[in-house]
């Protein structure tokens, strides 16, 4: 991938203030298979994607969320992945960032054709609060189209900038 494709990466900010990412990311992860994208959810540690993988297997007993890691294997044939590297096994057009995990060196790494990147954060989480607001610098100087959204008290997001 050339420097010119990844300026064009979308780069949203989802500032959490009420809701764990637990609750939020399935939602999120679940109108983005609407759209007919593939994704894959980036956090930290290794431990976090098995917190989460489970997290996407119980947080709705109505809803089913097809998805997969490291651990489960063909990751080509997974609609969302999950994993703590920067990736793309399953050929996603989404990538979630979560828990501080960083933006840059995924969109950098081979087969990064996102047509969004999603960076969500904790608002009460200082590190997380910095953390973001790092990446926005950084990633809104490389010439990437940023954008921030926050929660409202109700789950709704706004558009901030």
């Amino acid at each position: 991938m050339n420097s010119a494709q990844s300026t064009m990466t979308e780069v949203w900010f989802y500032h959490l203030e009420g809701r764990p990412v637990e609750t939020v990311l399935p939602v999120l992860v679940e109108k983005s298979i609407v759209r007919g994208w593939r994704a894959v959810v980036q956090t930290r540690s290794a431990e976090r994607v098995e917190a989460l993988d489970l997290a996407l297997w119980t947080y709705d007993e109505a809803s089913f969320l097809a998805h997969g890691t490291k651990r489960d294997g063909n990751a080509v044939m997974q609609p969302v992945y999950l994993t703590d590297d920067d990736a793309n096994p399953n050929g996603a057009a989404i990538r979630f960032f979560v828990e501080g995990a960083e933006v840059e060196p995924a969109l950098k790494s081979p087969g990064a054709d996102y047509a969004r990147a999603v960076l969500i954060f904790d608002g009460r989480d200082e590190e997380e609060l910095e953390g973001a607001r790092r990446q926005w610098s950084a990633l809104k100087g490389a010439g990437h189209a940023v954008s921030y959204w926050q929660q409202s008290e109700d789950g709704r997001w706004t558009k901030r900038a």
